[in-house]
């Protein structure tokens, strides 16, 4: 049901929405990616792909957005900087399966961690997106948080400091492009075919278990990979669009805490005083910043109001 032009959500309101749905997707999609260890990570991202592109093609059909896939298909700055998410999305995924599959989930959880730090570093100096004390200030201890636990895991860092780059990247390029959500995604999606259905191709005759154990349980999880990559990105570019990016960044501690959640108490990886100094700073952090940008929001609101 469509709501009434007097309720009609801000974007502002429709793009934390999205940012929520896509970070709780991400956080809980351990879960799933667990569940498909017989498999190599390379084929499981391959087979992301795969599906992926059928998932948006109807998708695409649905909404009828062609139109939108072939006017960024003939923009050529629209097509480099698709070609360039591509590419970071790509790498992005390999290495979060690898992650989650090889039982380093907190290492992962670290890199999304310090994310949020590089998305309003980004916004800062990138996107001129002003920035108030208070919000250096929570800037400042989300930085010790994450530098009390990066020393805690040093030896899987580059698991961190990996995701950090390419997603946030990622997000900032896909801010910019002059393409909708599900357009973009689909043409990244197809960037990406060939190298996916290469790779399959060549595993399969090298001997590769391309489809783990052979079950039908992971034959239907591995078709579900499609859907599970697809909708927490739709979500996250709609809400990129909708949203200052580093109110984005902000939004994106939810994902690694459910993800932190879920490698201590779910799949028993090690808790230890560094990991309870930056959860603790790090979520004071996110509390200062959220209340920062609620106050700023509610004086241009004021400012805005007729005398």
């Amino acid at each position: 049901m469509e709501p009434s032009s007097g309720q009609r959500p801000s974007p502002a309101s429709a793009g934390i929405a999205f940012g929520l749905a896509a970070y709780g997707f991400w956080g809980l999609l351990p879960i799933y990616f667990k569940l498909l260890t017989s498999v190599p990570p390379v084929a499981i991202v391959a087979q992301r792909i795969v599906w992926s592109i059928l998932f948006l093609f109807v998708l695409t059909l649905v909404m009828r957005g062609f139109s939108q896939v072939r006017s960024a298909l003939s923009d050529r700055r629209t097509l480099r900087l698709l070609m360039l998410t591509a590419l970071l999305i790509g790498t992005n995924w390999l290495i979060y399966v690898y992650a989650v599959n090889s039982g380093h989930i907190l290492a992962a959880s670290l890199g999304y961690y310090l994310n949020p730090l590089a998305n309003i570093l980004l916004g800062y100096f990138v996107l001129r997106e002003p920035l108030t004390r208070t919000q250096w200030i929570a800037v400042a201890i989300a930085a010790v948080g994450v530098a009390v636990l990066a020393a805690g895991a040093l030896q899987h860092l580059w698991i961190s400091v990996a995701l950090c780059i390419s997603f946030a990247l990622y997000g900032l390029f896909r801010k910019i492009a002059a393409v909708e959500a599900s357009a973009g995604l689909a043409i990244e999606t197809g960037l990406l075919l060939p190298v996916a259905l290469g790779w399959l191709f060549f595993g399969a005759s090298s001997g590769i278990a391309i489809w783990g154990d052979g079950s039908t349980r992971v034959l239907l999880l591995l078709l579900g990979t499609g859907i599970a990559s697809t909708l927490p990105l739709l979500f996250f570019t709609a809400a990129a669009r909708r949203l200052r990016y580093s109110t984005l960044g902000i939004l994106q501690f939810v994902a690694p805490t459910l993800q932190f959640l879920l490698a201590v108490f779910a799949y028993g990886e090690p808790f230890t005083l560094a990991h309870a100094v930056a959860f603790a700073a790090i979520w004071t952090a996110a509390a200062l910043y959220l209340i920062s940008s609620v106050r700023s929001a509610r004086a241009a609101h004021c400012e805005a109001l007729p005398d």
